[in-house]
């Protein structure tokens, strides 16, 4: 008998869309971090700038104008900061966040918190290329794939006790440890290789830990403003805090321990 019913859509009708794009960003982001330079801050600052209009839509999504204002500047800040050092770097990194938060008329402080880690993070990411070149970026690109991947595997495959059940419901303990192993494999291995020393396995497990919690907070943050996707940039991915969750929150604990304690066992 016929039907006017529309089939179920498959869970994998969007798996072309996810593989073109992620190929996409995946060229492009080696070649950018290959060449370094201009052409690495440039992806980073463009990348930088969605972000901030990502979070400000989130955060006040009733005032669009205000979320492209502050994505510009973003950009304009972002394209200077590497030129600033000491209290005017600080000052000139801060300003479009507090401009935000006062700006801005709903979750000012989630805005300013948010904010600040984004610039610190992508502030950090230029200034690990230019100082330890592409390997670095390699690396922790490998260890936030290294700690999901297994992460992921290890949490289908046993499950058990939930690791924070309120803000991400499916992430496990499993799971979660054997991401620090899959991280600490990788640091392993760059350490063998490399002349980082053995410490470097026990920093890319806290770089996978700082990885999964800046995943965390992201979900937190669209649990709290009630969406899915931080936006619709990326076909079949979501946004770009979606996809860069975790190397945010990587990125911003080694701008801690190389730009706030000085350490330089990543200098590869």
């Amino acid at each position: 008998m016929p039907t006017d019913q529309t089939p179920p859509a498959s869970k994998w009708d969007d798996l072309q869309v996810r593989l073109i794009s992620a190929a996409g960003m995946l060229v492009v982001g080696l070649v950018a971090i290959y060449l370094g330079g201009a052409a690495f801050q440039l992806l980073v600052v463009f990348a930088l700038g969605l972000m901030i209009w990502e979070l400000t839509s989130l955060c006040d999504p009733e005032r669009p104008n205000a979320a492209i204002v502050l994505a510009v500047m973003a950009c304009a800040i972002g394209s200077v900061l590497h030129t600033l050092e000491g209290i005017y770097l600080i000052a000139v990194m801060l300003t479009p966040c507090i401009l935000g938060a006062v700006f801005i008329g709903q979750r000012r402080q989630l805005f300013l918190v948010f904010s600040i880690a984004i610039f610190l993070a992508t502030y950090s990411m230029v200034h690990f290329r230019n100082m330890f070149g592409a390997d670095w970026i390699m690396w922790i690109i490998l260890v936030i794939i290294a700690s999901d991947t297994l992460g992921y595997l290890a949490g289908r495959a046993f499950g058990g006790p939930k690791f924070w059940p309120k803000i991400s419901p499916k992430k496990t303990w499993s799971g979660t440890v054997a991401g620090w192993i899959g991280a600490a494999v990788v640091g392993a291995i760059f350490a063998r290789y490399t002349n980082s020393g053995a410490a470097l396995i026990v920093i890319s497990a806290l770089v996978a830990f700082a990885g999964q919690m800046g995943d965390i907070a992201e979900s937190a943050l669209k649990r709290r403003v009630g969406i899915k996707d931080s936006s619709d940039l990326i076909p079949g991915h979501g946004g770009l805090l979606d996809r860069f969750d975790a190397m945010l929150g990587a990125t911003l604990v080694l701008g801690i321990l190389i730009i706030g304690f000085g350490y330089t066992g990543v200098a590869f």
